[in-house]
């Protein structure tokens, strides 16, 4: 690292347009980062992993998982900009938007195959009578 970074890190300034993800928890964030992650929430333990925010793995432990869950979905963005290095601040908003469209559709179909799980046997039992 150079030593313009490193000062930066330490006292937690940096320019607006620098790229400056990975540097960790002193780092200021910026603007395009905050936010709800919906991927952070619904795909929590496996999110973290792939975002290098290993305190969601707690996601995993019974009855600690759902507060880290929801924690993550309010924080994740910004841990996972301050704990991983990105290509850009564009690079991160589509990754984390590409885990919000996973995070939201996987459990949609799963949720249409409950009710036709449930629906399917009423209509057969009625045809059958």
């Amino acid at each position: 690292m150079d030593e313009s970074f490193q000062s930066r890190q330490v006292t937690g300034t940096s320019p607006s347009n620098e790229n400056n993800s990975g540097g960790g928890a002193l780092i200021d964030i910026p603007a395009g980062v905050k936010g709800f992650s919906w991927g952070a929430l619904i795909w929590s333990w496996l999110w973290s992993i792939f975002n290098g925010t290993w305190i969601g793995l707690l996601a995993l432990v019974p009855y600690v998982g759902f507060g880290v869950a929801i924690y993550l979905g309010f924080k994740g963005r910004e841990m996972a900009w301050r704990n991983k290095r990105w290509d850009s601040l564009e690079h991160f908003n589509r990754v984390q938007r590409s885990w919000t469209r996973w995070g939201l559709v996987v459990p949609g179909i799963a949720l249409i195959g409950i009710i036709v799980a449930i629906v399917l046997p009423a209509l057969q039992h009625r045809n059958v009578v």
